[in-house]
C-alpha cells in the first residue's frame, strides 16, 4: 500500500515522536538547531563541516523517513531547517553577489530511482526556496554524480568507504557555477566523512571553492 493510501486509512503520525496529527511536529523540528562542528580524519585539511543534529532519536527517524521511506513531504521542514542554519556559518558562504551556490551530495543512480529521485537535490531546492523567501539569492547546482561502479556504503569501514568512492565521484554539466565560485556541499548524514571528502576533492579540481559541508545529521 502506498504512503498516500496509508494516510487515508491511518491517522497521520509524527515520524519523530509518533503523536497524531502532523507528519513532523514542532517539538521534533526543534531537534534541528544550530550548526554543530563535525570533525573526521577524512575531512582534515578540507572545509569546515557541520551538522544540524546528531543522528539519533527524532532527527534520525526524520532522515530515514525522508530518504528511505518515501516521505518526500519532509523536504519542506528539513530544507527550511537547513536554510535557517546556513546564514549563521562562521565562514562566508555566498558569492560576492550574495548568491548561495548549493551542491547536493550525489546518490547511486539505482538507489535514486528506487527512492523516487535524488533526495538531496529535492532537499537542496527546498532549502534554496526558503533562502530566497528570506531575501537571499540561492542556486542549486546538482553537478555531482556517482559512477555505476560505486557500491552501497552501508557497513563499510572508513578505509573501505574511501576506496569505494575513489575516482567514482564525477562532474556533470548541470547548472555548474562559474569557476572560483564558493559553494556549500549539502548532505543528509556525515558518517566517516568519505563522501564529503571525495566531493570536496572533485569540486576543488573543477575550480570551485567549497566553503563548508553542511549535513542534516552526523553520527557519534
Amino acid at each position: 500500500m502506498t504512503t498516500k493510501l496509508l494516510d487515508l486509512v491511518l491517522p497521520v503520525r509524527c515520524v519523530g515522536c509518533r503523536t497524531n496529527g502532523r507528519l513532523w511536529c514542532d517539538a521534533c523540528a526543534a531537534e534541528f538547531g544550530a550548526l554543530i562542528p563535525v570533525r573526521r580524519p577524512a575531512l582534515e585539511g578540507g572545509p569546515p563541516a557541520y551538522a544540524l543534529a546528531a543522528y539519533r532519536g527524532p532527527a534520525r527517524d526524520a532522515v530515514l523517513a525522508y530518504k528511505e521511506r518515501g516521505r518526500r513531504e519532509l523536504a519542506e521542514p528539513l530544507g527550511a531547517a537547513m536554510a535557517r542554519a546556513l546564514p549563521w556559518m562562521p565562514r562566508p558562504g555566498p558569492d560576492p553577489d550574495g548568491v548561495w551556490w548549493l551542491v547536493p551530495a550525489p546518490s547511486r543512480r539505482r538507489t535514486s530511482r528506487q527512492r523516487g529521485g535524488e533526495h538531496m537535490t529535492v532537499l537542496a531546492r527546498r532549502c534554496a526556496s526558503e533562502l530566497a523567501r528570506a531575501g537571499h539569492g540561492a542556486v542549486v547546482a546538482p553537478m555531482l554524480e556517482l559512477a555505476r561502479s560505486a557500491t552501497d556504503s552501508v557497513g563499510l569501514d572508513p578505509v573501505a568507504r574511501a576506496a569505494n568512492l575513489a575516482g567514482r565521484v564525477r562532474i556533470r554539466p548541470r547548472a555548474t557555477p562559474p569557476r572560483g565560485s564558493p559553494v556549500v556541499l549539502l548532505d543528509d548524514v556525515i558518517t566517516t566523512g568519505a563522501t564529503a571528502a571525495a566531493c570536496h576533492r572533485v569540486l576543488t579540481e573543477a575550480g570551485l571553492e567549497v566553503t563548508a559541508v553542511v549535513a542534516l545529521t552526523s553520527t557519534d
